[in-house]
């Protein structure tokens, strides 16, 4: 390979055929550098190729052996964060990171429930939830509780934002409603499985009563809030779910169903205390809050509380 070859992400984890999650773990532990364009990170070819070799010379896998204590003191002293979720809003909390601190923030665009397993496996520093329950009416913490059993953690809250319906312009067929989306002629687009949007449509269905298989295009996916929306604007589908902010970038209408909690979550260990310290001192700040404030569309009544915490 050329030494001017430079690789996405996605595209590295294309080659060596691993998830992006694997690639972000890899570079957190820096096991292979990147360097950013922008807001991207990208890996050169060169550095990618001097990877694989390493591995093949190898006599054995080294995820097929523990790391000593000294190496994991290395790791941990790298100083990078993984920040999983896709609002915008997470991009602001990661530079602010970055600016106050010795972290540098990665950022993986998983959506909630995916983002919440990789925390569960070691894979984030920091993850973004928005999962509503249907059996409770409550966001997140029936999650979170389920899945991080044994774990110590602490919840915070990000903000609050609107989540319903994205609809064309001056919304033609008239839908208001979670039921609305079982209607013989109205199509809709989907999000990818384990998205917060996705939880939330499902647990819609549930508590409705209406299956699946009964609403146009529920196979059909997108895997953020934007590509959603832009199907709609683009008339490919009637109907999608998603947050209010992406409706307005797109150009579309909305309509308010349910108002999320957005949270987060990070695990309470040792190596953990000082980013938690400073993640909270952030999300008080009023430089951050004025910041978020800026882009609308955000309820920041919660900003920086504890929703949760186990001691």
């Amino acid at each position: 390979m050329s030494k001017e070859i430079s690789y996405t992400i996605e595209e590295v984890s294309q080659l060596l055929k691993v998830s992006k999650l694997t690639i972000y773990d890899l570079i957190k532990k820096g096991e292979l550098p990147v360097f950013r364009v922008g807001r991207q990170m990208r890996m050169d070819a060169a550095d990618l190729d001097r990877y694989i070799k390493n591995q093949k010379s190898a006599q054995m896998p080294a995820s097929a052996v523990p790391a000593p204590e000294s190496h994991r003191t290395e790791m941990r002293e790298s100083h990078n964060v993984v920040i999983s979720g896709q609002d915008i809003v997470l991009d602001i909390l990661g530079k602010q990171i970055e600016k106050c601190s010795p972290y540098k923030s990665l950022r993986s665009y998983s959506g909630s429930l995916n983002s919440l397993i990789s925390l569960y496996n070691g894979d984030c520093d920091i993850v973004s939830l928005h999962m509503f329950d249907g059996d409770t009416g409550e966001y997140n913490l029936p999650y979170v509780k389920r899945i991080l059993t044994g774990n110590r953690y602490i919840v915070l809250n990000l903000v609050a934002r609107k989540a319903g319906l994205y609809v064309k312009k001056g919304n033609p067929l008239n839908l208001t409603s979670w039921t609305d989306l079982s209607q013989p002629h109205i199509t809709m687009i989907n999000r990818e499985k384990g998205s917060g949007a996705r939880i939330l449509l499902d647990e819609q269905l549930r508590i409705h009563n209406l299956a699946s298989k009964s609403i146009i295009g529920y196979e059909h996916e997108e895997t953020n809030h934007l590509s959603v929306a832009s199907v709609v604007a683009t008339g490919k589908a009637d109907v999608g779910v998603g947050i209010e902010k992406a409706a307005k970038m797109v150009g579309i209408d909305f309509v308010p169903l349910i108002i999320e909690r957005y949270d987060l979550v990070l695990l309470k260990t040792p190596e953990n205390e000082t980013l938690i310290r400073i993640v909270k001192e952030i999300l008080s700040s009023s430089l951050f809050q004025t910041e978020i404030s800026s882009l609308g569309d955000y309820d920041q009544s919660q900003t920086g509380s504890v929703i949760y915490e186990t001691f």
